[in-house]
C-alpha cells in the first residue's frame, strides 16, 4: 500500500474518530474508492491505537487526578462506574456479533452512505431541539443514565452510524448539555476503542505480516497527531457552533459517496 494512502487513512481516522461523522464509515468509503483491501479489515481497526493514545495524552492530567481521588472520593468512583456500565453493552454485543460486523457491515459501502445521511439528519434534528439539560458536568451523569447512553453507542456497530455521534445524541436526549455529551463520548471512547483494538488484535494476529505492521505504524502515528488536534479544540467548537456542521458534513459525504457508487460501481 503506498505511503500516501496510509497517511490519508491515518488522517481520516484521527480527524473523524472523536467527531460525530463516523471514522469507520470514512475509512470504509476511502478504502473502497482507493481500491485498498485490508485483510479482515485489520488496518482500519488497529490504527485506532493512534486515536486512543491521542485522547489518553490530552486527558492524562484528568485521569491522573481521578486515579488519586478514586479511593476517597465518592463522585469519582461513581463516574468510573458510569463509564464501565456505558462500555458494557458494546463489549458484549461487539464480541457476539464480531463476525457479522466485520464480514457483512464492513463490506457494504452503500450501507455506510445511507447511515451517514440518516445519521446526519438525526443529528441535525436533535441539535435543533429545545432540550433542557440537567447535567452540565461530565461527572454528574448518574450510572443509570450512563448505561442507557451505552445502549445508544451499540448502534455504532453499523459503520456510518458513528460511535461518538450515537453517544452524543443519547447523552443529549438523556439530559446532558452539548459540551458534556461530547466530553462523555471522549471518556467512553477510551475503554471502547481499547477493547475493540485488543479483541481485533487477538482475533487476527495471524493475518498481520511485516508489511501490515509498517502500514499500521505509519497510520497510527498520523492518526495520533490528528486526534490530538481534534480533541484539544472540539469541546470549544461544539459549545459555540453545536453539531449542525458535522450533520451537514455527514449528509454531504453520504450523498457524494452514493453518487460515486452509482457512477463508478
Amino acid at each position: 500500500m503506498p505511503a500516501w494512502q496510509v497517511i490519508l487513512l491515518g488522517l481520516l481516522e484521527g480527524l473523524t474518530e472523536f467527531i460525530p461523522v463516523s471514522s469507520t464509515g470514512h475509512l470504509v468509503l476511502a478504502g473502497h474508492f482507493l481500491g485498498f483491501e485490508s485483510p479482515k479489515k485489520v488496518f482500519e481497526v488497529l490504527i485506532q491505537l493512534g486515536a486512543i493514545l491521542a485522547i489518553l495524552s490530552v486527558y492524562a492530567g484528568k485521569l491522573w487526578q481521578m486515579l488519586l481521588a478514586f479511593p476517597h472520593n465518592e463522585q469519582t468512583r461513581k463516574f468510573v462506574l458510569s463509564i464501565l456500565l456505558a462500555f458494557l453493552p458494546a463489549a458484549v454485543i461487539g464480541v457476539l456479533l464480531h463476525s457479522i460486523i466485520k464480514g457483512v457491515f464492513f463490506e457494504s459501502p452503500a450501507l455506510v452512505c445511507w447511515m451517514l445521511i440518516l445519521g446526519g439528519i438525526v443529528l441535525l434534528l436533535v441539535d435543533r431541539l429545545r432540550l433542557e439539560p440537567r447535567y452540565h458536568e461530565v461527572t454528574q451523569l448518574p450510572p443509570a443514565q450512563a448505561l442507557k447512553i451505552g445502549l445508544f453507542q451499540c448502534l455504532a456497530m453499523v459503520p456510518g452510524v458513528s460511535r461518538s455521534g450515537a453517544t452524543i445524541i443519547g447523552a443529549m436526549l438523556l439530559g446532558a448539555d452539548k459540551r458534556t455529551a461530547a466530553e462523555f463520548s471522549f471518556f467512553l471512547a477510551m475503554p471502547t476503542m481499547a477493547g475493540a483494538f485488543a479483541y481485533d488484535l487477538y482475533k487476527n494476529l495471524g493475518a498481520i505480516d511485516v508489511a501490515t505492521v509498517k502500514g499500521i505504524a505509519l497510520g497510527f502515528a498520523t492518526a495520533f497527531v490528528a486526534g490530538v488536534i481534534v480533541v484539544r479544540f472540539l469541546l470549544d467548537f461544539v459549545s459555540k457552533h453545536g453539531f449542525a456542521p458535522f450533520a451537514w458534513w455527514r449528509i454531504g459525504v453520504g450523498t457524494v459517496g452514493l453518487a460515486g457508487l452509482i457512477w463508478l460501481g
